[in-house]
């Protein structure tokens, strides 16, 4: 450095002086901390400068000397503390470069966001918000480096050892010398540093509450912690579980995302899981809930279903899994229920939630509704999820916080998280990964358009012969494909219950056994596929591979069909007994004990083989199931909106629905599925199936919401919302109705607009709604109790409800054994149809006499399966009848107690007045069902014979040929729904009279002037005018026949009224003064009776009061006695004019 120079004042920057006894001559002064620490920081360079006292000048050398020698040799302690600040900075100049290195190979942000640390696990972080899906992670984030190689815990160490003198003074000096190296590295430590402060601060929290005395030093630390809420005890209720069901329960999925789940709802009043079918959701979130104290109380917890058969078998599951009784986990569905008053763990169907909201809007019993399956998208479902995201917030407004939970299969989440009018604020989406093998997808090269259950056919046998053991899941359409595919399964790969394995061991003994073993034997070496030892190829196989040299798959190679014994002509002859298969249908109309079968094990040496509908895509889980064959087509209910007619159509799947079937393969083990259509046609499917509330007629949804006091049903939050020109109809129709008031016809166009869609609901509306039917029959219902009918209402609509009501027996035959027995069962049918019709008045209710008698007969006979399968019926529906006619009976007892109607098992058929009463009621409730007979001049085609036109469509209907009245063809009928298969055929058809339309139909028809003949006359008895006039129908201009009705309103009525007031036919007591009129009283009605001051005299109170009957006449006389007393005076000659004054008014 040089020649060492003084400074300036370098006397005052001297170590001062101090008076002293002789053997001291100098005190370092040194700032000592308890536990025997010293202070970083303060050495000999930054001294403390105290008043100096003037001492005798001394030579500058021993001065410099002294000031040299003064340094005392470091300490063993002192050394350790600058040997680890010397590492520690050799550590952050290697630390750049290990960062650089990791940075390379570590995680992408898409997937660091996906995992969580099981460290913090108890520690109050939340882990539900760290969970996030790879929709959330931007493709520009980066993501925040690596940036500790010691991790969080070493740092926390020494962090914790030099806490107190953070707290006090600077850094050292040594660290201030290596701030200049610092500054490189200060951006990637800076996170680094966040999160240790976050580890430390929750560290430090919990060893103030260990320790109280600590805890006043550390008060500055826990400004944040104080902020937050005050901890609450945490609550669990214990569950005694079974060994068994605790270790199966360890198994699930969902399990492993208790603590996530039970987070979010605990700060969320909203939370959607979305869980693949099998993770466990549905029986295990009610079991977390309830060990959190959710139903402590008198609070219990509400789980929705889309299905019935769900709502019970998951109660019973539950109840089984947490060793409870079903009086504590209970079911209540649309016909029965086991709910009682201890019930903690409620599972219904989502339409008897929707009932409870209609009687208690805030669902105070409830502290959590879960809507379960919300990706079936069923309407009630969305209506409710609309519902409860406005109870939700109302609750915990209101001091009672509730929650909602929305769990799904394969969700479109954007529909709930995305949906602003629904929630707020976006709720959290918690994934539960499914307990999923491996499924392997198999695409066709080509597409069948036609036969898809040949084709299925096809692959279901190569599978069966070929593959190894695993049950096979086949996907159809619907119910005939099912009963089809079954039979011929079954004949290929015949399956006797005799023949069991153990069976086959017995037999084996005889040589009768072993020749029939020989020939066996001998056919399979026939049917051994032939194998090219030169067709090799180099590249690797995988399982794709195996299968195709296996042949499935591989639809151009035709030989192997032909080798397997597969060829399609010769398919029907050959039977193959050596290798059954255990076929079994499974469709939702099918009998419960038959739906069962499927879940229990295939009898020994047998493969499981199930033939389901789309009903086994979530809703049922089968066991065993290795491979499944999706045709990729599903059959939906459409409906046209503007003329009503439903046909059921074969369509395209969505993406998500055939990776739901592919999923059903993967549960046990890892499994295969084979799409019997291209890559190519799969990537043009929709990738979700569209909501039912989109196409279907939405009218007992919006009769529903007006009963709940909602108005403006456009304003209602949907998930998916209908389109407007559905709900335009279904306001339209329930205004026919009379279910909701009619709107003002007069004001400012957007006015009426807006009124068109918010009519407020009437009072036969609010008993409509209390009916679980549609609206129409729920008209039938309400007009029933006339002339003793409501017996027999509830029983039609019960019928016309419950759909299927006889068995379809015009599916083909395969045999002619088949053929004669269908033959013989069919006649059968058609006579007890017949039967069932009767004759003359009854025949003309048609159909609806025939669904009728069926139910009488039925009851009659005891409600048997073998008198139902006599006779054509469905065991289930006519069940199901059975259940409708009580709860309907319940209902009508409810809104009119003094009727008294009960289910009379032993009904007799209605009189013939009666039947006249009945088609009345159904016209009035199917007023725009209603259909024409195609007039001869109005036939423009030879096909149009024996056509029916109805009013909002251009193409013919027709009567059904197994209708009632298929040879009767009546002139106006009205039908319950019209169905299209190869014609437009009309179903529930029943006969009406002409004459009926106007007088019960007023709504739909267009009324022509008063007519002249016969003139308009007064009625005594109803006290107002009455007239003929003709009428047209709707906009098709039907011409009715001229029938009696009130004088329509106007100024025309008013001089009628006034002409029958003084021929004295209003009030007889004037009758005696009509003599002694000045003038004829029709003098009122001519053109010519304003030159007449007296008419006008009459007509103007009249008008200006709008009195225009006797009644209106009779409430203004009760208030005005006086009213009209001049006006009549002035017909009269003076002399009379004192005694009618006396006798005023004249009632």
């Amino acid at each position: 450095m040089g020649k060492l120079r003084k400074k300036h004042n370098w006397k005052g920057r001297q170590q001062s002086e101090t008076q002293q006894p002789a053997k001291e001559e100098k005190t370092d002064v040194v700032v000592e901390l308890h536990d025997g620490d010293r202070m970083k920081g303060v050495d000999d360079s930054n001294v403390l400068v105290l008043p100096a006292s003037k001492n005798k000048k001394k030579k500058k050398e021993e001065d410099f000397k002294q000031h040299v020698s003064s340094k005392k040799p470091l300490t063993k302690k002192r050394k350790k503390e600058l040997q680890k600040v010397l590492e520690r900075k050799e550590k952050k100049a290697q630390r750049a470069d290990i960062l650089t290195k990791l940075a390379e190979v570590q995680l992408p942000e898409s997937e660091l966001k996906l995992l969580f640390t099981t460290s913090k696990l108890g520690t109050g972080d939340k882990l539900y918000q760290s969970k996030q899906s790879l929709d959330e992670v931007k493709d520009g984030d980066s993501g925040p480096k690596i940036n500790s190689v010691s991790g969080a815990n070493k740092k926390r160490k020494w962090e914790e050892k030099e806490e107190d003198e953070e707290e006090e003074k600077e850094e050292s000096s040594d660290e201030d010398t290596s701030s200049e190296e610092d500054e490189g590295n200060n951006s990637t430590e800076t996170i680094g540093y966040k999160e240790a402060a976050e580890t430390k601060k929750e560290v430090k929290l919990e060893q103030n509450i260990a320790d109280p005395d600590k805890q006043k030093e550390t008060i500055p630390d826990r400004k944040t912690v104080q902020s937050k809420k005050p901890s609450e005890p945490a609550v669990f209720i214990p569950v005694d579980r079974s060994a068994e069901v605790q270790e199966a329960r360890l198994k699930l999925p969902v399990l492993a995302e208790e603590q996530v789940i039970m987070e979010a709802v605990r700060e969320n009043p909203f939370v959607v899981i979305c869980g693949e079918t099998g993770s466990g959701k549905t029986t295990q979130v009610p079991q977390f809930l309830y060990e959190a104290g959710y139903a402590t109380g008198s609070r219990i917890i509400g789980i929705t279903e889309p299905r019935r058969v769900a709502a019970v078998s998951m109660s019973h599951r539950v109840a089984k899994e947490m060793n409870l009784p079903t009086q504590v986990v209970s079911y209540q569905i649309r016909y029965e229920g086991n709910v009682t008053g201890d019930t903690k763990i409620k599972f219904m169907t989502d339409g008897v939630l929707l009932k409870e909201i209609q009687k208690d809007f805030l669902l105070q019993r409830y502290s959590v509704i879960i809507i379960d399956e919300a990706h079936e998208r069923s309407v009630y479902t969305d209506i409710l999820i609309g519902l409860l995201s406005r109870i939700v917030p109302l609750r915990n407004k209101k001091g009672m916080p509730m929650k909602l939970l929305i769990m799904s299969a394969t969700l479109r989440v954007e529909d709930f998280t995305e949906n602003q009018k629904l929630f707020r604020t976006p709720p959290p989406v918690i994934k539960v990964d499914a307990r999923q093998f491996p499924v392997t997808v198999h695409f066709n090269k080509r597409t069948p358009l036609e036969d898809y259950t040949g084709e299925a056919f096809h692959k279901t046998c190569k599978i069966h012969r070929m593959l190894p053991p695993g049950g096979i899941l086949v996907f159809l359409t619907g119910q005939a494909e099912v009963h089809s595919l079954c039979r011929r399964l079954r004949k290929a790969f015949p399956f006797r219950k005799g023949s069991t394995a153990a069976a086959e061991e017995e037999e084996a003994d005889t040589a009768e056994a072993m020749r029939k073993f020989k020939k066996a034997k001998q056919k399979k070496n026939v049917s051994l596929p032939r194998i090219d030892l030169d067709n090799y190829s180099a590249l690797p196989v995988d399982e794709g591979d195996e299968d195709r040299e296996a042949g499935i798959g591989d639809e151009e190679d035709g030989g192997s069909d032909l080798e397997l014994g597969d060829n399609p002509a010769d398919l029907e002859d050959k039977a193959d007994p050596s290798i059954p298969l255990y076929v079994l249908p499974l469709y939702s109309l099918l009998a419960p004990e038959q739906q069962a079968k499927v879940f229990r094990p295939p009898p020994p040496g047998t493969r499981l083989c199930v033939i389901a509908t789309n009903v086994a895509e979530t809703s049922l889980t089968i066991p065993g199931i290795k491979y499944v064959v999706d045709c990729g087509r599903v059959k939906k209910r459409f409906y046209d909106r503007v003329t009503g007619v439903s046909s059921f159509k074969v369509t395209w799947t969505s993406q998500a629905s055939a990776n739901q079937r592919a999923g059903r393969a993967g549960r046990t083990e890892a499994g295969h599925c084979y799409r019997l259509y291209s890559s190519a046609v799969f990537g043009d499917f929709s990738q979700f199936s569209e909501a039912e509330i989109t196409r279907r007629p939405v009218e007992d949804l919006v009769l529903q919401m007006k009963d709940l006091n909602i108005d403006k049903v456009v304003n209602f939050p949907f998930p998916t919302p209908p389109s407007t020109e559905a709900l335009i109809t279904a306001e339209e129709l329930l205004v026919s109705l009379g279910a909701l008031e009619e709107p003002s016809r007069s004001g400012r166009m957007k006015d009426l607009q807006r009124a068109k869609l918010s009519c407020p609901i009437s009072a036969l509306g609010r008993a409509m709604a209390s009916f679980p039917v549609a609206p129409r029959y729920a008209k039938m219902l309400a007009l029933g109790k006339q002339q003793d009918c409501l017996p027999y209402i509830i029983a039609v609509v019960s019928a016309m409800t419950v759909r299927e009501i006889f068995e379809d027996l015009d599916r083909p035959a395969h045999s002619d054994d088949e053929s004669s027995k269908l033959n013989q069962r069919r006649a059968r049918l058609a006579q007890m149809r017949r039967l069932w019709a009767g004759q003359g008045a009854s025949l003309l209710l048609g159909d609806l006499m025939v669904m009728l008698g069926a139910v009488g007969a039925c009851e009659f006979a005891g409600c048997t399966p073998k008198f139902c399968e006599e006779n054509g019926l469905r065991y289930k529906a006519v069940v199901e009848i059975r259940k409708l006619r009580g709860q309907l009976t319940n209902a009508v007892n409810a809104v009119c107690p003094d009727v008294g109607v009960f289910v009379d098992p032993k009904m007799t058929p209605p009189t013939e007045h009666q039947v006249v009463c009945l088609r009345q009621i159904v016209l009035a409730g199917l007023g725009d069902h209603l259909a024409r007979r195609v007039q001869a001049e109005d036939m423009l085609d030879p096909k149009w014979k024996n056509a029916y036109k109805t009013p909002l469509m251009d193409d013919p209907v027709f009567i059904h040929p197994n209708s009632a009245l298929f040879k009767t063809l009546p002139e106006f009928v009205v039908y319950q729904e019209i169905m299209e298969t190869s014609k437009m055929y009309m179903r529930g058809v029943s006969a009406v009279q002409p004459e009926w339309v106007p007088q019960l139909l007023p709504q739909y028809c267009h009324f022509g002037p008063p007519l002249d003949s016969p003139v308009p006359w007064f009625c005594s008895s109803t006290g107002t005018i009455r007239c003929h006039r003709s009428s047209t129908f709707f906009r098709v201009g039907w011409q009715l026949p001229a029938v009696e009705m009130e004088y329509p309103e106007g100024l025309e009525r008013h001089r009628l009224f006034a002409r029958f007031l003084l021929e004295g036919q209003v009030c007889p007591k004037l009758k005696k003064n009509t003599s002694h009129l000045l003038s004829n009283p029709s003098i009122m009605i001519k053109s010519w009776a304003k030159l007449q001051p007296r008419t006008e005299a009459l007509l103007g109170p009249l008008v200006s009061r709008r009195v225009d009957c006797r009644d209106a006449l009779h409430s203004i006389w009760k208030t005005e006695d006086k009213f009209l007393l001049s006006a009549y005076c002035q017909w009269l000659p003076e002399a009379m004019h004192q005694e009618v004054t006396k006798l005023w008014p004249p009632f």
